[in-house]
């Protein structure tokens, strides 16, 4: 499955309000009068709606109208997003106007950087086994900034449920499989952001004007009234259109995009498990989920490229678990525990063939059935020894723009999704053969790797602007506001930075040399804004932005920001505590902001801006709107920063000092 779509989780979670497949004309609010029966002007200049149709089950999900509608409205939403707001209004005003021809089903897809968006989804299906689901779900939109516990159990209260029993339901396990469930369907079918809809099976993205709605609604009217005509009851109308729909989003890329996005630099760590001569003629790196069906699918095909090809093919594996797979990551962990021991590819065989049952007594048992050290096995796992190896893994995986799982990199091509033997081989015999080529002209064996992907890249069609070959093709200049972010260099500075980081991430430290050289040579023509993106697999990033916004109240941002880099493995409550001291500041202050969760607004506001702006990895960096993404040596960004100085007049060298 390539969720490359998802991009990403991992290029915007907020991005299915920018990028929907319906193109509107201009602005309009939801509140704009409802458009006669005849289209509109603005429906008659619209540009067609992608006919793609979409399978889409109802599943046992929430359900308001008459089970005989001819049009059937699926929407992904999150209770805590502003956007599906504004939505939910123009979704009942729909059902107003269409009456029992419209029903609406809702799945969910709570944000990761909306911390009260499952607990409320979760409250809502609780009122829902008591009948009362749309009526909360309606409280829930009307109160987004209100959905802490307390008021969650106020709503239950108002609504007359009986709180004892919600309450019990609200541990039901069966909710979050339901979530769970429902984003892993959202992935698959390229609804990345929230909310999304699915209109007789067709997508609609975003919060878009009612007239973009009304339009697809009468399109598909017409095609369910012709069905009904023709025999098919009118119960019957949703199977029927989608039955045979899709039910995974394909890629959508521009082709100078997809041409440039085929050839990555993919490191090989000397940790990561692998199988095959270590100066083999084709590397295929893997990024992997245990979690993931499409994952378990490709087993058999790997296994006929290691008897195929036992002597010129590697392939190394590196770990890409999910955030919508809760055992995914426990897993990946306990897999290199097992390689450890020299056990991988058996845990492997043992995790994929039983993804029904990942949580730590089976880890465990798995470990103990393959004669592993169960007591180290454990040790490995409560230590959480393996837990920055995963996420590096992860990381590497969103730099390069591996987002869904399996994807795979065959001597740096990118080859996505569980596809058959045959596919694979036709990439192998073509990478072999450049292989043999250079082993001919005399490159020596553990040179190969680097020379091979260096060659892909040069054989890629050239990115637009200018770029190098193969390098991904740059996105256009976007707005970044530096809003309320901490600020380093003079205000009228001629260029601007705005960096989108994570305290956490190993690859934001290291980008640091990098900026202080910058500092140092272009002086006051640069200032550095810095805004946050804790991803939701570091665990204290999140609590470590709030504790940089709470120094930078005190003045001494930067200096909090170099003490959390300087000492990543070390982000927790006290050691927060710890570097505030060291810093001089007001403890009472400082404990006071991270006790009321005082920064959480900004934090989350970071988080949403760069994900509408693409910012799905970290560090992602904005010059001049500019975009430039991961820990890339200082030559990246003199060569856009000397572009955009060209731009304002300013000296195109360096200052020299």
């Amino acid at each position: 499955m390539k969720p490359n779509v998802i991009v990403a989780l991992i290029v915007g979670l907020v991005l299915g309000f920018f990028g929907g497949r319906v193109v509107s004309g201009p602005s309009k609010t939801d509140d704009a009068k409802p458009a006669a029966t005849a289209p509109s002007a603005q429906a008659q200049n619209r540009r067609p709606v992608d006919p793609t149709v979409f399978k889409v089950p109802i599943d046992g999900a929430p359900v308001k109208g008459s089970p005989e509608a001819l049009v059937t409205l699926v929407e992904f939403s999150d209770y805590e997003c502003p956007f599906c707001s504004r939505a939910d209004v123009t979704v009942r005003k729909l059902q107003e106007q269409y009456g029992s021809k419209l029903r609406v089903v809702m799945k969910q897809n709570p944000l990761s950087f909306h911390p009260r968006a499952k607990p409320a989804a979760i409250a809502a299906m609780a009122a829902g086994e008591q009948g009362k689901y749309w009526e909360y779900h309606e409280k829930l939109f009307a109160n987004q900034k209100a959905l802490d516990d307390a008021s969650l159990e106020k709503y239950a209260q108002e609504l007359k449920l009986d709180i004892a029993k919600w309450k019990a339901d609200l541990a039901n396990p069966k909710f979050q499989d339901t979530i769970q469930k429902d984003q892993a369907q959202a992935s698959q079918l390229g609804a990345s952001g929230t909310p999304a809809f699915f209109i007789n099976g067709r997508f609609l993205s975003g919060a878009q004007p009612i007239d973009n709605f009304k339009a697809l609604i009468d399109e598909e009217l017409g095609k369910a009234e012709a069905l009904v005509k023709g025999g098919v009851s009118a119960s019957q109308v949703y199977a029927k259109i989608i039955e045979k729909g899709t039910e995974k989003a394909a890629p959508k890329q521009n082709p100078a995009q997809q041409a440039a996005a085929a050839v990555r630099k993919v490191d090989v760590p000397s940790d990561s498990p692998s199988f095959g001569p270590t100066n083999a003629k084709v590397t295929i790196i893997e990024f992997s989920d245990f979690e993931c069906p499409f994952c378990s699918r490709v087993g058999p095909t790997l296994t006929q490229i290691k008897e195929n090809y036992a002597k010129d093919v590697r392939v190394v594996f590196r770990h890409q678990p999910l955030s919508f797979h809760k055992n995914a990551k426990l897993a990946a962990e306990a897999s290199m525990a097992a390689h450890e021991q020299g056990k991988f590819w058996e845990f492997h065989d043992k995790l994929f063939a039983n993804q029904k049952a990942l949580e730590r007594a089976s880890l465990e048992q798995y470990a103990k059935e393959l004669g592993l050290n169960v007591g180290a096995f454990k040790a490995a796992l409560d230590s959480g020894k393996y837990k920055a190896k995963v996420e590096a893994d992860m990381a590497a995986g969103s730099a390069v723009g591996a987002n869904g799982t399996p994807t795979f990199f065959i001597n740096g091509r990118e080859f996505v999704g569980a596809q058959p033997f045959d596919n694979f081989k036709k990439l192998i015999d073509e990478e072999i053969a450049k292989a043999d080529k250079l082993i001919a002209s005399g490159t020596k064996a553990e040179e190969l790797y680097g020379k091979l992907i260096a060659q892909n890249i040069a054989a890629a069609p050239a990115a637009p602007a200018g770029g190098p070959p193969g390098a991904p093709a740059e996105p256009p200049v976007q707005k970044v506001d530096v809003g309320n972010a901490p600020v380093k260099g003079p205000k009228n500075a001629p260029i601007t930075i705005v960096a989108f980081s994570d305290f956490e991430c190993p690859f934001c430290s290291r980008v640091l040399p990098t900026m202080k050289q910058i500092e140092d040579q272009y002086g006051n023509k640069v200032k550095v804004a810095f805004k946050n993106q804790p991803l939701p697999f570091h665990a204290n990033a999140k609590p470590a932005a709030a504790a940089a916004l709470a120094a930078n109240e005190q003045g001494k941002f930067w200096e909090m920001h170099d003490k959390l880099f300087a000492n990543q493995r070390a982000l927790d409550r006290a050691s927060l505590e710890k570097y505030a001291q060291e810093l001089g500041l007001n403890m009472g202050k400082f404990k006071a902001a991270l006790d009321s969760g005082k920064y959480t607004a900004q934090i989350e506001a970071d988080a949403a801006e760069g994900s509408r702006l693409g910012a799905s990895g970290t560090p992602t960096f904005f010059i001049n709107g500019r975009t430039l993404v991961g820990a890339q040596p200082f030559e990246a960004f003199k060569r856009v920063i000397d572009e955009e100085l060209k731009k304002a007049g300013g000296a195109v060298a360096a200052d020299a000092k």
